[in-house]
């Protein structure tokens, strides 16, 4: 399966997202690669990180040029994160994905973004129909705060993406497991940022804990 990660936004997780998720599934000894078609390159900086450091599992990474429909069919599963100051790339990830995650953070110019995101996923030509996933990512942690809930209340009512409950919130550990090239699950396995990555992981691939 190849999914994208991405938004219109920078700042939103994408490269965090990708890193936790290939990992992840790395260790379940699924057979993924990751493809950086971001020229911020955050996500090979991080997989070079871990390589020099010697963490296990080890993951491919790989930029735009594998973006072709023989180099996606390699890996049992795919992992592609984009960003929009390469729009060609972009394109072409959406034009052969067969689905898009999208983090949204818990602003109303995140959820406006999000809707111009999903008018151009569906203006891209794709042999068939992509599914959109939707979760708040950088939610606050304190409970007084309502602009997360609000934020995942509009996301629920945008059309043409699915919403799904579990989200991440903005938390350090996801910053500092990122730096030290490790998942959030690896840096603090029993912490919270873990047992919500998990949450999250199992929402978007179900079909690997069934």
């Amino acid at each position: 399966m190849i999914t994208v990660i991405g938004t219109l936004k920078g700042g939103s997780g994408k490269s965090t997202l990708t890193f936790n998720l290939g990992v992840w599934l790395a260790m379940a000894e699924v057979d993924v690669q990751l493809i950086d078609a971001d020229p911020q390159a955050t996500l090979t900086d991080v997989v070079e990180v871990r390589a020099e450091e010697g963490f296990q599992p080890d993951l491919l990474v790989r930029d735009a040029s594998a973006l072709s429909a023989s180099g996606l069919a390699e890996h049992e599963e795919t992992l592609i994160d984009i960003g929009t100051a390469d729009m060609d790339a972009v394109r072409t990830a959406l034009s052969l994905c067969d689905r898009v995650v999208v983090p949204v953070p818990p602003s109303q110019a995140d959820i406006w973004s999000t809707q111009r995101f999903v008018r151009l996923v569906r203006s891209v030509e794709q042999p068939k129909p992509v599914e959109l996933i939707g979760f708040i990512n950088r939610g606050d942690t304190h409970h007084a705060v309502r602009e997360t809930n609000e934020a995942a209340a509009a996301l629920v009512s945008l059309p043409d993406i699915r919403f799904i409950k579990p989200r991440l919130s903005q938390r350090t550990v996801f910053r500092r497991s990122f730096s030290e090239g490790l998942a959030v699950f690896e840096l603090e396995p029993r912490g919270k940022g873990a047992k919500e990555f998990y949450a999250l992981a199992a929402a978007v691939f179900p079909h690997l804990l069934s």
